[in-house]
């Protein structure tokens, strides 16, 4: 009997052997088509596939084991829906999380003489059962994390995502894992051959150890002294031309009550890019009108950038005088802004307050830095305080120095990064309302010390997630409106959604378990989130990059919180909350425009 060909294209040379006909020109052509396939299989296809196997033969079984387990896991529910590419980001950096701690236990075991996996057929067993295991666990978390992700979509009104989200995060997940692992395994080759290399001179474990010290030690300062600096030198030369733009829309003021104005002591161009969009944004004398139905005033804002003065001191001096020749304290309400990073101010927390007061306020702020608020977060936490408190200092010394019967009103306002350093100018809460006549602070980072001492001294029950203090007399955090208690006017408002990860986010949640993730989710967080120890922290941190992306009300997007903010803490005479609806109704308007 004779053999058939193992591929179409042997067909041929086994007919011409057993004279059989030849074969026909049509048939010869569909045998070449067939070769294609064959060949692109033993060139491309078949050589990666062994690859990959001998590379996977290569890991860990014990850290496969772990990785698979905080792949799974990273799939569960958190603060806010993840976009599929997220959430592979996520995943991957859970799987080599997972995957290192699997490898330090077992060498830790084989250390105290425990090999469970020393004989092949052991290991062959566990594989079998590993690659079992992760053929059905993998679809189940991919199903469950599906339906996690929807239930948080629900809480916080989000659009649905595309369907190829747990398919392609799991691509992602594989490839960010693999060129991890491939960084690490390329420092331990280094430590290994120093090692080697040491033990000509001194005893094979002491080589090893100063191996490992040196590599790590080289690691790090380079990362910390050559990489972070550079990075951040290219971040800053980059955001400060940047900072040279002018957003579409932003036009020099002619009025003199703005910064930048041909009246104005600020040069236009020296406002920076964020400065320039505060200036040139905002209701105009006309708009309000139209709102509050009598004639209004037009709004002041004043502005000094990086470029505007001489350091931040002179910054702040820039803008003390500013004030004054725009007749800043004669008006009700004086408000003293910091920024974020790059000099941002929420135009929906300074139009709400012009809104309410019918134009009879002024504004003012100044620039710190070029970088956006999370590398600023990262590479220099002191500065926001010192410019907040520099700011603030200025202002209240021209602002005290009136007689307090006809001085404005003085408030605080920061969001986020601007929020934390605006705090910093305050030692107490007690300062807060001895030095000024109301706050409001939004998505406050829970590094910033103040937050955390007045969230610590919250009623007894009282949830870390919307403390409760003194029944909001002096100071009330507010998730939704309906915090705010009925003709309640606290001095100092926080605003922080339960699902912001701005505020929840921290360092400690990599192995510890915060109060708020203990206790029962309020409206607005999936009930479905629960606390994994080094898994939440990436979570978190994924959460982060879409906060502000979210809806009013939900993640970092506090547009129509500000009307029953200001209205709560620093009301006109006569506002009523049919008022604060309308004000609501206006600032939504002038969101969905922009």
């Amino acid at each position: 009997m004779t053999q058939a060909p193992e591929f179409p294209g042997e067909a041929a040379d086994t007919a011409r052997a057993s004279g059989a006909p030849p074969l026909g020109r049509v048939s010869r052509g569909l045998i070449r088509l067939s070769e294609g396939p064959r060949r692109l299989y033993q060139r491309i296809v078949a050589p990666r596939w062994r690859r990959l196997r001998r590379y996977i033969r290569t890991l860990s079984v014990a850290g496969m084991i772990v990785a698979l387990v905080f792949f799974c896991f990273s799939m569960s529910a958190s603060l806010l829906p993840r976009p599929w590419y997220l959430q592979g980001v996520a995943s991957g950096i859970a799987a080599v999380t997972g995957y290192a701690i699997g490898v330090i236990v077992a060498w830790i075991l084989r250390k105290f003489g425990f090999r469970p996996l020393a004989h092949p057929h052991q290991r062959r067993v566990i594989v079998w059962v590993l690659r079992a295991g992760a053929m059905i666990t993998i679809p189940l978390f991919g199903y469950l994390g599906a339906d996690w992700q929807q239930q948080v979509r629900q809480v916080t009104h989000a659009e649905s995502n595309d369907p190829d989200f747990y398919a392609l995060s799991l691509v992602i997940a594989f490839a960010l894992a693999r060129t991890v692992l491939a960084l690490a395994r390329l420092l331990r080759t280094a430590t290994r051959r120093m090692g080697r290399f040491g033990s000509r001179w001194v005893p094979a474990p002491v080589a090893k150890l100063l191996a490992a010290a040196l590599v790590a030690t080289i690691a790090v300062t380079a990362a910390a002294d050559v990489l972070a600096p550079g990075l951040l030198t290219v971040t800053n030369a980059a955001f400060s031309v940047v900072d040279n733009g002018t957003a579409p829309g932003a036009l020099q003021p002619a009025a003199a009550e703005r910064s930048g104005s041909p009246s104005s002591l600020v040069n236009w161009r020296d406002l920076g890019r964020e400065g320039r969009s505060f200036i040139g944004a905002g209701p105009s004398a006309a708009d309000i009108t139209a709102f509050s139905g009598s004639p209004a005033m037009t709004p002041i804002r004043v502005y000094a950038g990086l470029k505007s003065a001489d350091g931040l001191r002179a910054e702040a001096d820039l803008v003390v005088r500013e004030l004054e020749r725009t007749g800043a304290f004669d008006r009700a309400v004086l408000v003293v802004a910091t920024t974020t990073g790059r000099g941002w101010v929420n135009e929906a927390a300074s139009s709400a307050l012009e809104y309410l007061w019918n134009g009879d306020t002024a504004i003012a702020a100044m620039q710190y830095s070029f970088l956006p608020s999370p590398v600023a977060f990262l590479s220099d936490r002191s500065t926001p305080p010192k410019a907040g408190a520099l700011l603030f200092d200025a202002v209240h010394r021209a602002w005290a120095a009136r007689d307090p019967a006809h001085r404005p009103k003085l408030i605080v306002m920061g969001e986020s990064l601007g929020s934390y350093g605006s705090q910093g100018a305050f030692g107490s809460l007690t300062d807060v309302v001895t030095e000024t006549d109301g706050a409001v602070w939004t998505g406050t980072p829970n590094f910033t010390p103040l937050w955390t001492a007045v969230t610590a001294d919250r009623d007894p029950g009282s949830p870390q997630q919307a403390p409760v203090i003194d029944d909001c007399v002096t100071v009330c955090f507010v998730t939704k409106p309906s915090d705010l208690p009925a003709g309640a006017h606290p001095r100092v408002v926080y605003l922080q959604h339960v699902n912001d990860p701005i505020v929840w986010w921290s360092p400690d949640l990599l192995l510890q378990r915060p109060p708020w993730l203990a206790e029962p989710a309020l409206p607005g967080r999936a009930t479905a989130m629960t606390y994994i120890p080094l898994v939440t922290f990436w979570q978190v941190t994924a959460d982060l990059v879409f906060s502000t992306g979210m809806r009013s009300g939900y993640g970092h997007t506090y547009t129509l919180d500000y009307a029953d903010a200001f209205a709560a803490v620093v009301p006109p005479p006569g506002w009523t909350d049919a008022d604060t609806a309308r004000l609501r109704t206006q600032l939504m308007g002038a969101s969905d425009g922009r």
